[in-house]
C-alpha cells in the first residue's frame, strides 16, 4: 500500500469511532498517542517507553477491558515515568476520548497490521502522518486548518529562501512544524540525507538547526510527533511568542512562518516590553517579532511570512510597523496569493519576503509585487492547488535563473537587472518613494481587470453557489452530530 492509501485507511477508521463521540481532531490526537508507541518499536527506541506500556505489551493483551485500562493508565503516567524529553512532552496532559474498549482494539489491530516498509520502500511513516495532518486541516469542523499551511506554498517559500547547512531557522507560530520539516527535507535532499556532512554538522542539523514555538497544546503535540517522525530532535517550545518568552528567540539566519489570523484575545497588547510599536493586531506583532529576530551582522538573514491583507494597509500602528520593516530590512518582494487556498474560506493573504540589513534605516529601495489573485482559478476540490501554480512567480522572483542557481548562490541580495528583464503583466515594481506617496500602504500590485469589478474577487457565481451549498451541508451535519451527542 502507498503512503496515501495507508493514510486514507487510518483516516477512515475515524468513521468507526463517530458513534463513540470522537471528532476528527480528537481522533488525530488519539492516533498520535498510539502511532508513537508503534513508531518506538519500528524505529527501535522502545527502550525509552516503560516496559508495561510498550507496543508488544499492549497488542498482546487479549481482554478488551484490560487493554483499555492499561491504555488509560499509560496516558496518565507515561510522561512522569519516561526520561525521554519528547515522550514527556507528547504525552503531557494526555487523555483518551474513546469510551468503548472495542474501538481501541480496532485501532491497535489496524495499526499493527500495516506494513510500514513494504517492498523495501523508504520509510513511509512520516509521509503518512503528514497526509493525516492535511486531512485534519481540510475538515472545517475540526478547526485545525489554522495550524496547517498548504504544502505547495510551504515548499515554494522554502525553495526561494534556500536554507543552508549550519544556519539557524525558526517558526515562531509553528503549528504542526510544517515549515521547518520542509526546510529539513530540502537540505536532506541536497546532502544525501545529511551523510555528506561531518558528524558535528549532522548533529547540528538534527538537534539545533530548526526550532519553533507553539501556543496550543494539541498543535504542539502534533508538531513534536511530526519532527520525531522526520528524524529531528528539534526544540519546539510550548508558549507564546508574544510573551516575554519571545524575547529569547533571536539571531536567526532565517524565519518561515504563517502567524495566526485575528486579534489577540480581548484586544490585549502583547505582554513583552521590547516592541517599539505596541498594537493589539496579532499579525503586526508577529511581523515585528520576526524581523527583530533575524540576525543583522551578516546582511543575509531572511524571512518569508504569510500575512493577511490588513497588514498591508492598516493605518496608524500598521503604517509605523511597515515603515520600520522597510527601514530595517530590504522588503524586496510581496506575493499576492489567490483566495481559497487556505481552509478558512475567503481569507486574502500575501507572502512578504525580506532580508535583514546591517543598518537600521533606508534599506528598502523598491518592492516587487506578483499578482496570483486576479483572474486566478477558483481552487478547491475540483481545481487542486499545486506547485505548478507558482511557476510564473518563481520565474519572476529568480529573474529566470532557476531555483538551483538560487540555492547555490543566494547571499541575501536580489539581482534587480534580471528581475527587470522578466516580462509578465502580473509582475510590477514600486519604488520606496511611490509607496511613501501612498501613505506607506502596500495594498498595491494587483492587476486592473474588468471581470473583477463584476463579481469582486469571489469567483464565478456558480462557484460561489457551490461553496455556499457545501458550507450549509457541513453546518447541518455538525448540528446533527451535536444533537446526537446531547441526546
Amino acid at each position: 500500500m502507498s503512503a496515501e492509501q495507508i493514510a486514507k485507511k487510518l483516516w477512515d477508521l475515524c468513521n468507526v469511532l463517530r458513534d463513540d463521540g470522537v471528532t476528527y481532531h480528537q481522533y488525530l490526537n488519539e492516533l498520535t498517542y498510539i502511532l508513537f508507541l508503534r513508531l518506538s518499536e519500528v524505529k527501535k527506541f522502545d527502550q525509552d517507553i516503560p516496559a508495561e506500556y510498550r507496543w508488544s505489551k499492549l497488542k498482546g493483551l487479549t481482554d478488551n477491558k484490560e487493554l483499555f485500562d492499561t491504555y488509560r493508565d499509560l496516558l496518565a503516567n507515561i510522561s512522569k515515568l519516561s526520561t525521554n524529553a519528547a515522550i514527556t512532552e507528547i504525552y503531557t496532559n494526555a487523555s483518551t476520548t474513546l469510551r468503548k474498549p472495542v474501538n481501541l482494539r480496532t485501532l491497535i489491530t489496524s495499526i499493527d497490521q500495516i506494513d510500514w516498509f513494504e517492498d523495501r520502500e523508504k520509510d513511509k511513516i512520516a509521509t503518512i502522518y503528514e497526509e493525516l495532518l492535511e486531512k485534519n486541516a481540510g475538515e472545517k469542523k475540526s478547526g485545525a486548518g489554522q495550524y496547517f499551511t498548504p504544502r505547495p506554498l510551504i515548499n515554494v517559500m522554502v525553495d526561494l529562501m534556500a536554507p543552508k547547512v549550519g544556519e539557524r531557522w525558526n517558526d515562531p507560530a509553528a503549528g504542526t512544524f510544517g515549515f521547518m520539516i520542509a526546510a529539513n527535507e530540502y537540505l536532506r535532499e541536497k546532502t544525501d540525507d545529511y551523510y555528506d556532512l561531518s558528524q558535528k554538522e549532522r548533529d547540528f542539523q538534527i538537534n539545533e538547526a530548526f526550532t519553533g514555538c507553539e501556543l496550543v497544546q494539541d498543535a504542539h503535540r502534533l508538531a513534536l510527533m511530526n519532527a520525531k517522525l522526520h528524524g529531528l530532535e528539534s526544540p519546539i517550545v510550548m508558549g507564546d511568542s508574544m510573551s516575554e518568552l519571545g524575547k529569547t528567540f533571536k539571531n536567526y539566519d532565517g524565519v518561515l512562518a504563517n502567524p495566526p489570523f485575528g486579534t489577540k484575545q480581548g484586544g490585549e497588547r502583547p505582554s513583552r516590553d521590547d516592541f517599539t510599536i505596541r498594537t493589539s493586531n496579532k499579525q503586526l506583532n508577529f511581523l515585528q517579532h520576526i524581523y527583530r529576530s533575524l540576525r543583522k551582522d551578516t546582511g543575509t538573514a531572511r524571512a518569508a511570512v504569510v500575512l493577511p491583507d490588513n497588514v498591508l494597509f492598516e493605518d496608524n500602528d500598521g503604517q509605523k510597523i511597515r515603515r520600520d520593516l522597510m527601514d530595517k530590512c530590504d522588503l524586496h518582494t510581496i506575493l499576492r496569493l489567490p483566495t481559497g487556498i487556505f481552509y478558512a474560506a475567503g481569507v486574502k493573504t500575501n507572502v512578504l519576503f525580506f532580508t535583514r540589513a546591517k543598518t537600521e534605516t533606508g534599506n528598502t529601495k523598491r518592492v516587487w509585487f506578483y499578482d496570483m489573485r486576479t483572474n486566478a482559478p477558483s481552487y478547491g476540490k475540483r481545481t487542486l492547488f499545486s506547485r505548478e501554480a507558482f511557476d510564473g512567480f518563481v520565474k519572476a522572483y529568480t529573474g529566470g535563473i532557476g531555483l538551483e542557481k538560487v540555492a547555490a548562490d543566494y547571499d541575501g541580495t536580489i539581482d534587480e537587472e534580471k528581475r527587470k528583464a522578466v516580462k509578465d503583466p502580473r509582475w510590477q515594481v514600486f519604488t520606496r518613494e511611490q509607496i511613501a506617496a501612498k501613505n506607506d500602504s502596500l495594498d498595491i500590485g494587483l492587476i486592473e481587470d474588468e471581470s473583477m469589478s463584476k463579481n469582486g474577487d469571489l469567483g464565478e457565481p456558480i462557484d460561489i453557489a457551490r461553496e455556499t451549498i457545501k458550507e450549509i451541508d457541513e453546518i447541518q451535519s455538525a448540528l446533527k452530530e451535536m444533537v446526537k451527542l446531547l441526546s
